[in-house]
């Protein structure tokens, strides 16, 4: 079994979760936690991640702040820190390309759970597959999780919701079931044939339509970093600047 975190970073975890507590922070929490609820994976990291929705960033910093060297809010339209030390919590409440914000649906359907031996609410098994769908970055790529995910809670999913979520990014969620058919062999089952084949209606009417004329790069979506050469270089649009836009007018950030 995967070592746990040392004592001086377990306490710091548990002294955030009661601070957030104490100060009615409305939290759920995500990461290596979650995972392991939803596929039974387990690892330890120096990081502890919590979802608030995007009103509540602030105030959840600034009720950490006592227990830290340092806060900050390092991505405005999706990320802040607090540090102690080594380690740190991570108050995410949307994703880095703009598309997955923390709302009230994430807290309707949490998991009740207990983590370090404090109750809390864990972010729902759809939401994290959903956020994790567009993490193909060089150096992290989290569609591993996805399928353990999917091999351990498929058959308890609300397909309904995950596929709202999804929309108008069907391609993305198809490309992770196909894998999951791939790495899973002998479950597929996990995977109701009625959502397969309507995604893959949707694929069949999506390969005849016209091009845009655009000349459009939904790489930055996934990862922007590898998608920089098309857009320096070829002169393609950058699919993720209107949904950041979005963001950063919503949160009142430049």
């Amino acid at each position: 079994m995967p070592e746990g975190p040392d004592q001086a970073t377990a306490d710091f975890f548990v002294r955030s979760l009661r601070r957030l507590e104490e100060a009615g922070v409305d939290f759920l929490v995500g990461g290596a936690y979650a995972l392991n609820c939803h596929a039974g994976v387990e690892r330890h990291t120096r990081d502890f991640d919590v979802f608030v929705r995007p009103g509540d960033a602030d105030a959840t910093l600034a009720a950490l702040a006592p227990l830290c060297d340092r806060t900050d809010l390092t991505f405005p339209h999706w990320l802040g820190n607090a540090c102690c030390g080594d380690a740190y919590v991570d108050v995410i409440f949307n994703s880095g390309n703009g598309v997955c914000e923390v709302d009230d649906e994430w807290f309707e359907h949490a998991i009740d759970s207990t983590v370090f031996g404090q109750e809390v609410r864990l972010v729902p098994v759809e939401e994290m597959i959903w956020q994790k769908a567009f993490i193909m970055e060089r150096e992290r790529f989290d569609g591993a999780d996805i399928a353990h995910m999917l091999r351990a809670s498929g058959k308890r999913l609300d397909w309904a919701r995950l596929l709202r979520r999804f929309r108008p990014h069907l391609r993305v969620l198809l490309a992770h079931l196909v894998l999951f058919g791939f790495i899973y062999p002998d479950e597929r089952e996990v995977v109701p044939a009625r959502v397969m084949d309507l995604l893959s209606e949707r694929l069949r009417r999506e390969g005849g339509a016209a091009p845009s004329g655009q000349l459009l790069c939904r790489g930055t979506l996934l990862s922007r970093e590898q998608s920089l050469f098309d857009l320096e270089r070829w002169g393609y649009q950058d699919a993720a600047a209107s949904s950041l836009a979005r963001t950063c007018a919503s949160s009142g950030s430049p």
